[in-house]
């Protein structure tokens, strides 16, 4: 995801609500996430969705991650040796 840039990327729900079309061609193009604000407090967040499910990608894996190594910690891994056996028998069938 590209940084958000605060002059182009925060924009007023009142301007979104009368510019629509061009805030989505916008986000499209640069693939920057755009902040709406209501009443000067940020609202909501406008994004492509090839970003959003990017996003939400890497949020499972990281959550895959913290799940493994949770387990590892207690003592619930399986061995390298056992991993690669255990996969290679499944190839096999």
């Amino acid at each position: 995801m590209s940084k958000i840039l605060p002059t182009e990327d925060v924009r007023p729900l009142s301007e979104f609500r009368a510019h629509t079309a061009s805030f989505v061609q916008q986000v499209r193009e640069t693939k920057r996430p755009m902040i709406l604000t209501q009443h000067g407090r940020s609202a909501a967040v406008l994004m492509d969705v090839a970003e959003y499910e990017a996003l939400v990608e890497q949020v499972e894996l990281l959550r895959d991650i913290h799940v493994a190594e949770k387990q590892i910690t207690k003592g619930e891994g399986v061995p390298h040796s056992k991993a690669k056996n255990q996969v290679l028998a499944r190839i096999r069938r």
